[in-house]
Protein backbone atom coordinates (compact mmCIF):
# COMPACT_ATOMS: atom_id res chain seq x y z
CA UNK A 1 0.00 0.00 0.00
CA UNK A 2 1.41 3.36 -0.99
CA UNK A 3 1.21 5.84 1.85
CA UNK A 4 -0.05 9.22 0.72
CA UNK A 5 -0.03 11.76 3.51
CA UNK A 6 -2.80 14.34 3.69
CA UNK A 7 -1.97 17.85 2.49
CA UNK A 8 -2.00 20.56 5.08
CA UNK A 9 -2.36 24.11 3.83
CA UNK A 10 -2.28 27.28 5.88
CA UNK A 11 -4.04 30.52 5.08
CA UNK A 12 -1.27 32.92 6.08
CA UNK A 13 -3.72 35.82 6.33
CA UNK A 14 -5.87 34.13 9.00
CA UNK A 15 -3.60 31.38 10.31
CA UNK A 16 -6.31 28.80 9.56
CA UNK A 17 -4.97 25.33 8.73
CA UNK A 18 -6.80 22.92 6.44
CA UNK A 19 -6.21 19.19 6.10
CA UNK A 20 -6.93 17.94 2.60
CA UNK A 21 -7.67 14.27 2.04
CA UNK A 22 -10.48 11.97 0.97
CA UNK A 23 -12.58 9.22 2.45
CA UNK A 24 -15.36 7.19 0.86
CA UNK A 25 -17.97 9.83 1.70
CA UNK A 26 -16.02 12.68 0.15
CA UNK A 27 -15.39 10.65 -3.03
CA UNK A 28 -19.11 9.80 -3.20
CA UNK A 29 -19.87 13.50 -2.82
CA UNK A 30 -17.59 14.32 -5.75
CA UNK A 31 -18.92 11.49 -7.91
CA UNK A 32 -22.53 12.48 -7.22
CA UNK A 33 -21.68 15.83 -8.81
CA UNK A 34 -20.27 14.16 -11.92
CA UNK A 35 -16.60 14.44 -11.01
CA UNK A 36 -14.29 12.05 -12.88
CA UNK A 37 -10.59 12.06 -12.00
CA UNK A 38 -9.72 11.35 -15.64
CA UNK A 39 -11.22 14.72 -16.58
CA UNK A 40 -8.46 16.58 -14.71
CA UNK A 41 -6.10 16.08 -17.65
CA UNK A 42 -8.76 17.12 -20.19
CA UNK A 43 -10.10 20.18 -18.36
CA UNK A 44 -7.34 21.21 -15.93
CA UNK A 45 -8.54 24.70 -15.05
CA UNK A 46 -11.99 23.55 -14.02
CA UNK A 47 -11.26 20.08 -12.71
CA UNK A 48 -8.16 20.87 -10.62
CA UNK A 49 -10.25 23.51 -8.88
CA UNK A 50 -13.04 20.99 -8.23
CA UNK A 51 -10.62 18.29 -7.03
CA UNK A 52 -9.05 20.79 -4.65
CA UNK A 53 -12.47 21.76 -3.29
CA UNK A 54 -13.58 18.16 -2.84
CA UNK A 55 -10.40 17.50 -0.84
CA UNK A 56 -11.78 19.78 1.90
CA UNK A 57 -14.92 17.65 2.29
CA UNK A 58 -13.54 15.07 4.75
CA UNK A 59 -12.43 17.57 7.41
CA UNK A 60 -13.90 20.94 6.41
CA UNK A 61 -17.39 20.44 4.97
CA UNK A 62 -18.28 24.08 5.39
CA UNK A 63 -15.59 25.31 3.00
CA UNK A 64 -17.50 26.27 -0.13
CA UNK A 65 -16.20 26.33 -3.69
CA UNK A 66 -15.61 30.09 -3.60
CA UNK A 67 -13.43 29.82 -0.47
CA UNK A 68 -11.52 26.84 -1.91
CA UNK A 69 -10.97 28.74 -5.17
CA UNK A 70 -9.58 31.72 -3.24
CA UNK A 71 -7.22 29.46 -1.29
CA UNK A 72 -6.07 27.71 -4.46
CA UNK A 73 -5.39 31.03 -6.15
CA UNK A 74 -3.53 32.14 -3.02
CA UNK A 75 -1.03 29.34 -3.49
CA UNK A 76 0.14 30.93 -6.71
CA UNK A 77 2.31 28.58 -8.76
CA UNK A 78 1.39 25.07 -7.69
CA UNK A 79 4.26 23.07 -6.19
CA UNK A 80 5.63 20.21 -8.29
CA UNK A 81 3.53 17.08 -7.84
CA UNK A 82 0.61 18.98 -6.29
CA UNK A 83 -2.06 17.78 -8.72
CA UNK A 84 -0.71 14.22 -8.74
CA UNK A 85 -0.79 14.12 -4.94
CA UNK A 86 -4.39 15.33 -4.87
CA UNK A 87 -5.22 12.58 -7.38
CA UNK A 88 -3.47 9.98 -5.22
CA UNK A 89 -5.40 11.18 -2.16
CA UNK A 90 -8.65 10.92 -4.16
CA UNK A 91 -7.81 7.35 -5.18
CA UNK A 92 -6.78 6.21 -1.70
CA UNK A 93 -10.28 5.18 -0.50
CA UNK A 94 -10.41 2.64 -3.34
CA UNK A 95 -7.53 0.75 -1.69
CA UNK A 96 -10.10 -0.89 0.59
CA UNK A 97 -11.39 -2.80 -2.45
CA UNK A 98 -8.04 -3.84 -3.85
CA UNK A 99 -5.72 -4.48 -0.92
CA UNK A 100 -5.93 -7.06 1.83
CA UNK A 101 -6.22 -5.65 5.32
CA UNK A 102 -4.49 -8.00 7.76
CA UNK A 103 -6.48 -6.58 10.69
CA UNK A 104 -9.95 -7.17 9.27
CA UNK A 105 -11.44 -10.55 8.50
CA UNK A 106 -13.87 -10.59 5.57
CA UNK A 107 -17.47 -11.29 6.55
CA UNK A 108 -18.84 -11.88 3.05
CA UNK A 109 -17.74 -14.83 0.94
CA UNK A 110 -17.53 -14.46 -2.85
CA UNK A 111 -17.74 -17.63 -4.94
Amino acid sequence: MNEVKPMIITDTQTGDKYTLEFDKESVRFAESRGFDLDDVAKYPLTKVEELFWYAFRKHHKRVDLLKARKLLEGIGELPEGFIERLGALYSKPFDAFTEKDENTAPFVKVE
